[in-house]
């Protein structure tokens, strides 16, 4: 079985990160969760992914965009691997 396309950075009882999350799984779209530290200021994993410590930030290897905001996130995986999308 191979690696999802899509990770997503995300913390745990985040409503923004389980947005991301009902968008994923509405779309059958696998994906890989990576938790973060909860303290904002270490979330250095994050900021080295996406250039800020926001979350949830999703990398797609498939298309090769890496970007953050819940609402950007549903926007960019609706018009991608929704209806008409890849």
């Amino acid at each position: 079985m191979s690696e999802p396309q899509i990770t997503l950075y995300r913390l745990q009882a985040c409503p923004f990160c389980e947005r991301v999350v009902r968008t994923l799984n509405e779309l059958d779209v696998e994906y890989r969760s990576r938790y973060v530290e909860p303290m904002h200021s270490e979330r250095n994993v994050v900021k080295r992914v996406s250039g800020a410590r926001s979350v949830p930030a999703i990398v797609d290897r498939e298309t090769g965009v890496t970007m953050s905001e819940s609402a950007n996130i549903v926007e960019y995986l609706k018009g991608t691997y929704g209806e008409g999308g890849a």
